[in-house]
């Protein structure tokens, strides 16, 4: 059987896109300086509240962070799915991994989509970012299994950087592609299994048993909610059927979701783990500082500013 030559140069040249992807990840990842936290995260309640197949949002401190929440127009920029002690309790090599790196931390995991690759991380990671926990409502258990056997499976998919570039291009506001035509120019990424990104690989393992996320709606042609004639006492009396009609749901291509989508999707919700979790919070109990006279201060000398004197 004939094997086929590699040419020197296309060696040369492969080694050099591999060199120069290091050096872009490692510049993208760098962290910035002026992280601005909103809050403090509770660690011991976010453990006791946390379930298998919730999402954390992470408001990280990267470059690319930085890039990500200005394409979304959105303060997170980074995704990841708690999957608990799924890799101890499989057990194996991964279970045994997870326990030499991280140990009793290795029962309360995040599975994410890195720049070096889908990888398991604890829980305690970003617990000094902003960040927020949602969770899917009402997802079937038979599917949360699912869900935990194909995000166990990811582990070591490679990340996809070519999809942040398509992202751009779907996102900017100012574009020389019209709007209907944008989605069809997209190459969604590498288009290859193997290579994903944060929120694209949630996205994909909550759609392989369809759970929606945002998924666009569409009306069927003619049907409009305003022409339709309320039922007669007769229908009222022995049952009439509802009016209520919702649409046609199609999937979003995984590629084209983003952090802020699970923020804003009506089917997650905002798990609360912080202060008012455990129903002791009375904010009549907070001991506020006495900077009135500052304020007032303040408030003066900018009334004076706008007022031009």
């Amino acid at each position: 059987m004939a094997v086929k030559a590699i040419a020197p140069g296309a060696g040369r040249r492969a080694d050099l896109r591999r060199w120069l992807t290091e050096k872009l990840v490692e510049l993208l990842t760098q962290p910035l300086p002026n992280y601005e936290r909103r809050g403090w995260n509770d660690l011991a309640r976010l453990e006791r509240h946390v379930r298998k197949g919730d999402v954390l949002l992470v408001e990280g401190d990267s470059r690319v962070s930085a890039v990500i929440r200005y394409l979304t127009q959105s303060c997170w920029s980074h995704t990841a799915l708690y999957v608990g002690d799924e890799l101890v309790r499989r057990g194996g090599a991964a279970g045994e991994q997870a326990l030499r790196q991280y140990g009793d931390e290795a029962r309360t995991l995040l599975l994410e989509a890195l720049p070096q690759g889908v990888v398991a991380s604890p829980l305690s990671k970003y617990i000094d970012f902003n960040i927020r926990l949602v969770r899917p409502h009402r997802l079937r258990p038979e599917h949360l299994a699912l869900i935990m056997d194909e995000a166990v499976a990811s582990i070591g998919l490679r990340y996809d950087l070519r999809n942040v570039l398509d992202l751009a291009r779907y996102l900017l506001p100012v574009s020389l592609i019209p709007r209907r035509f944008r989605r069809a120019a997209l190459h969604f990424g590498s288009s290859a299994p193997t290579e994903v990104i944060c929120s694209s690989l949630i996205g994909r393992l909550f759609q392989q048993v369809g759970f929606p996320i945002v998924p666009p709606l569409e009306t069927p042609g003619g049907f409009d909610a305003r022409t339709r004639q309320s039922p007669g006492w007769l229908q009222r009396i022995f049952g009439y059927e509802g009016f209520e009609y919702t649409g046609l749901f199609r999937m979003r291509h995984p590629n084209l979701l983003t952090p802020r989508d699970f923020d804003l999707s009506p089917y997650f919700e905002v798990v609360k783990f912080n202060v008012i979790a455990d129903g002791h919070f009375d904010y009549q109990r907070i001991r506020w500082a006495d900077d009135g006279p500052e304020l007032e201060r303040a408030g003066a000398h900018d009334r004076t500013r706008r007022s031009g004197a």
